[in-house]
């Protein structure tokens, strides 16, 4: 158990404490992983901003995720989507709501720059913690494709079978906890709130300013 987003991102940055100095472009995806990025993007003197992935969610069940789109459009979708949905319109329909809202994210969370370059760099990318992967797969997928030096995965917790799907999209995966009873991420914190629009957009903006 994590007593809340800030322990467990504390115990992150010591275990990524072999990029310090290196500079590392800390990467997360929103919005609870934005308040551990930005603590992880200090400790370790490097830059901090977003990844954007959504994942698509189930006809009747939104919460589910049957896969994951990127910016670009990529989209992961598991063995078992097709299983789920029968109507092959249904995920372009659902790809396109989940593009519209993150262009609508984009120019939000970072109005005044493009996103930063990963090219050449360290790049770790952080989430709140894993349970189906799909979310962090798009993530890491749309990130190799821009050529980094090296593409770390580091999460607080996630299930075995998550991270073995994850591992060959990551050169390195740093997780803290595997348990193998896993019903959802929020389960493993003492306290969980909601990280609204508002406090990411606060964040990136100090970092733009730290950064400036």
């Amino acid at each position: 158990m994590f007593r809340d987003r800030k322990e467990a991102a504390t115990l992150l940055a010591e275990r990524l404490s072999s990029y310090h100095k290196q500079h590392p472009l800390v990467l997360a995806i929103p919005r609870g992983a934005v308040p551990m990025a930005k603590m992880i993007a200090e400790k370790l003197e490097g830059d901090l901003d977003i990844v954007l992935v959504r994942k698509l969610g189930a006809p009747d069940n939104p919460e589910f995720a049957i896969g994951s789109v990127d910016e670009t459009g990529w989209t992961y979708l598991p063995d078992y989507a097709h299983q789920i949905v029968k109507d092959p319109r249904y995920i372009e329909i659902e790809k396109n709501n989940q593009l519209e809202i993150m262009r609508e994210r984009r120019s939000r969370y970072t109005p005044v720059r493009p996103p930063l370059d990963p090219k050449g760099r360290i790049v770790i990318v952080i989430d709140d913690g894993l349970a189906t992967g799909a979310t962090m797969i798009a993530a890491l997928h749309a990130l190799r494709a821009k050529q980094p030096q090296k593409l770390i995965c580091a999460i607080p917790v996630a299930p075995p079978e998550t991270l073995s799907k994850v591992a060959s999209y990551a050169d390195e995966i740093i997780c803290l906890e595997s348990p193998e009873s896993f019903f959802s991420v929020g389960q493993f914190y003492r306290s969980f709130p909601q990280v609204s629009d508002e406090e990411v957009i606060e964040l990136l903006k100090k970092a733009e300013h730290n950064h400036s």
